[in-house]
């Protein structure tokens, strides 16, 4: 059977991209978006929440029990 299958590959080498081709180029995108998306959060999502933290802690007003309170 898989002698069968190779001498298949062999003879129709698009047959074998579309089988196996298709499936590996499809894992290497996955995994493209997948780093591009974890880069876009640690250096774009968390910085900026961090600086809006750190404002919100350094600018807070102690008379207030929260920012729904703030004029």
């Amino acid at each position: 059977m898989i002698d069968a299958l190779l001498r298949l590959f062999a003879l129709r080498p698009l047959f074998t991209v579309a089988i196996l081709g298709i499936p590996l180029l499809l894992l290497v995108v996955v995994g493209l978006f997948t780093i591009l998306a974890l880069k876009f959060l640690v250096f774009v999502v968390l910085p900026i929440a961090l600086i809006v933290w750190l404002v919100r802690r350094l600018f807070w007003r102690g008379d207030c029990a929260s920012p729904e309170d703030w004029p």
